[in-house]
């Protein structure tokens, strides 16, 4: 990796609007060639546990309305892994149709990629603050922890998968009856080029008022 984590600073001018405005190109770069990669083809190395510390604190510099922080994260990385397939497997182990290839994949799913972070929607309600605006929040989390991998150097991909719609599966992940999976965010090193895909004709999605 070409960036420190540890040399990445906590902000010290953001008062200075010289400073938080100032262009960076390689900024702009960075978000016109960002791709996902598809979490089979994401390999070691991962983050490292402080690079992980490092991505967290960034993306959670995400816009929110009220100050909220209407989200929190849970880490799989190492054995955690596998606890977690084990978790979500056990719960559709007595599902009518369920095989047990399909049984062997989702005890294997969170080991595909060496690390995801799991990040969760916990809005506050009721508050006056509107609960789509936090779930927003979380979204806009979900982008800047994968804008930072990318900068950092790593690959990602930004998934829900059916555990983020079952509430059995959401509960055997540690999640509170409010709380919702806002995404899967898996990290790693990609083992193949992303492939571009074909973006939105803008030019039917674009008005001026």
């Amino acid at each position: 990796m070409t960036i420190d984590p540890a040399r990445v600073p906590d902000s010290p001018h953001e008062n200075d609007p010289a400073v938080s405005a100032r262009e960076s190109i390689e900024t702009l770069s960075l978000m016109a060639r960002r791709r996902s990669t598809k979490f089979a083809f994401l390999t070691e190395p991962g983050p490292a546990p402080h690079e992980i510390d490092t991505l967290i604190r960034l993306a959670a510099r995400a816009p929110d309305h009220g100050k909220l922080g209407p989200w929190r994260f849970v880490v799989f990385e190492g054995e955690g892994r596998a606890r977690a397939g084990e978790a979500i497997a056990s719960v559709i182990a007595g599902d009518d149709g369920v095989t047990p290839d399909r049984i062997a994949f989702e005890k294997k799913r969170f080991m595909t990629a060496p690390v995801c972070v799991m990040v969760v929607s916990a809005t506050h309600t009721p508050h006056k603050i509107p609960e789509w605006e936090q779930q927003l929040s979380a979204g806009a989390v979900c982008y800047g922890l994968l804008i930072a991998a990318h900068a950092m150097g790593y690959a990602g991909t930004w998934l829900t998968e059916w555990v983020t719609y079952d509430e059995r599966a959401r509960a055997a992940l540690g999640l509170s009856t409010h709380e919702r999976i806002a995404g899967l965010v898996f990290l790693g090193t990609a083992s193949a080029p992303a492939i571009e895909r074909a973006r939105p004709d803008l030019s039917s999605r674009v008005t001026r008022f």
